[in-house]
């Protein structure tokens, strides 16, 4: 009498199987070509992973400890890479604090770049820009960045230089087109203005260094300050 034979494990043959078909779509010019955008992407994507952390990690190595004292071996420490990674994406510290300003603060001094509005006044221009300053640098973690240039900059000139290049320079220029505008509306009667934009935005840069020194001790109202200081400017706003 013969016994039915007993039936085997199919791992072997299933795992045979997956080797086959992983062979059959590596050999396959469509496959591949069709994955190797996912593969690219993922890669871009866990490198702009790493660069933002390795960012991140730079501003509160800088903030606490100061430029001169931040070591790269602590910015890779708190980022979680190795330090040869960050050479991969920066050359030196110096462009890594570039890097954060061009991120940071950069973008908010672009949006004076574009032209002004065909409605609304000068001053709703400036208060606008000037209100996003406070709440967006002067009152935040940005505003360290600002203060360390401030505190740092004459030991450091090409951080000066690079700040003023990407920051100041277009700013005070943006400043300037906004009172050239305002003097052509007859909104400032003020002329020489022009020449001293940074009359205009003194109350900001007030309001930055004040908020790290003096902001324990006499609290700041920078927005109810700025307001005063446009009323100084273009005249006191008349309620209805």
């Amino acid at each position: 009498m013969s016994k039915t034979p007993t039936r085997t494990s199919g791992h072997p043959v299933s795992a045979k199987r997956r080797a086959t078909s992983r062979a059959a779509r590596a050999s396959d010019p469509k496959v591949v070509s069709a994955e190797l955008p996912l593969i690219k992407l993922n890669r871009a994507e866990r490198a702009a992973e790493r660069r933002q952390a390795i960012i991140d990690a730079a501003m509160e190595e800088f903030i606490s400890r100061g430029f001169a004292a931040t070591r790269l071996d602590d910015i890779a420490k708190r980022a979680g890479v190795a330090k040869g990674t960050i050479y991969l994406h920066f050359k030196d510290k110096e462009s890594m604090f570039e890097e954060l300003i061009r991120t940071a603060i950069v973008p908010l001094v672009a949006r004076m770049q574009g032209p002004p509005p065909a409605s609304g006044t000068v001053r709703d221009l400036v208060e606008a820009f000037a209100l996003n300053f406070i709440k967006e640098i002067a009152t935040t973690r940005r505003g360290d960045i600002v203060r360390l240039i401030v505190a740092e900059g004459p030991r450091f000139p090409a951080i000066a230089d690079f700040y003023y290049r990407e920051v100041v320079s277009k700013g005070l220029a943006g400043m300037r087109a906004m009172i050239e505008l305002g003097i052509a509306r007859g909104e400032i009667r003020n002329a020489n203005l022009a020449k001293f934009p940074q009359i205009l935005v003194a109350p900001a840069m007030i309001a930055v260094i004040w908020q790290s020194l003096f902001a324990k001790h006499a609290p700041l109202d920078a927005v109810e300050m700025f307001r005063t200081h446009l009323d100084l400017i273009f005249g006191e706003r008349r309620t209805a």
